[in-house]
């Protein structure tokens, strides 16, 4: 079931931009000539469509069996598939996937697998393009990191584009990442990367146009519980052996002859 709403996030902007509209239409229908306030309610109308549409909120309810499926944690098109070196929190090669959105994309954030959050930080940065690569380190960012119930960790990382000036992060250290979860909200076009353990089987390719919390990113390798240490069999002591009591000795009589 798939219910348009309205995004928290954007509830604000909304009246604040009907607000705006409202004083800058009623002085062109005033003072101004018919057709410039025609043209003026057109232009105004477009934008409060426009800010109405971006702040979308879709009902998306994903039921799966498979915990180790990765769910697409945002709408948008492919840009990274591939291993790179994540040198913020794990410090090793990790297999990067990452999303670019759009200002026409749903820009809330999905949680893309169940688990614990351990780490949510914000840092500061630039607003370049969210498509560059350099985005993923120098922008403006928020880092998210899971851990699944069989201890493998992923991050996602939230990024700010040029138009993007505020990222919304709802996962805090100790919440239980639950899935059909949002995990935050990126304003207007940024981008969402995510560090993947290097034998993650992926189904997706660059290019591909995916939506969050819909579409099947990927699949965990499984993780193989350590056997348990085989316990040393107790040998049993063995019973003693019982003495042999043995019988005295008695002298032998030698046996005399009888002489009558």
């Amino acid at each position: 079931m798939k219910r348009p709403r309205i995004h928290r996030e954007g509830r604000g902007l909304i009246v604040s931009t009907v607000l705006l509209l409202f004083m800058i239409n009623v002085p062109m229908y005033i003072y101004f000539p018919h057709w410039a306030f025609a043209v003026t309610l057109a232009l105004t109308a477009l934008l409060l469509v426009f800010v109405t549409y971006f702040f979308r909120n879709p009902v998306r309810v994903l039921e799966i069996d498979d915990p180790n499926f990765l769910i697409a944690p945002a709408d948008g098109r492919v840009v990274v598939v591939e291993p790179t070196e994540e040198n913020e929190y794990f410090h090793e090669k990790k297999l990067q996937v990452s999303i670019f959105m759009s200002p026409f994309n749903v820009h809330a954030n999905w949680y893309p697998i169940e688990g614990t959050v351990l780490v949510s930080e914000h840092q500061k940065g630039h607003h370049k393009g969210a498509w560059l690569p350099k985005s993923s380190t120098e922008n403006e960012r928020s880092l998210v990191v899971i851990e699944t119930p069989s201890k493998v960790q992923i991050a996602v990382r939230q990024i700010a584009g040029a138009m993007a000036r505020r990222i919304v992060t709802y996962a805090k250290p100790g919440h239980v990442a639950h899935r059909n979860t949002h995990l935050g909200f990126i304003k207007l076009g940024s981008r969402v990367d995510m560090y993947l353990p290097l034998d993650t089987e992926m189904f997706v390719q660059v290019g591909e146009h995916v939506k969050g919390n819909e579409t099947i990113l990927g699949r965990l390798a499984d993780v193989k519980a350590p056997k348990p240490a085989k316990a040393q069999k107790e040998k049993a002591p063995k019973p003693a052996k019982a003495a042999k009591e043995k019988a005295p000795k008695t002298k032998k009589t030698k046996k005399r002859k009888f002489n009558p």
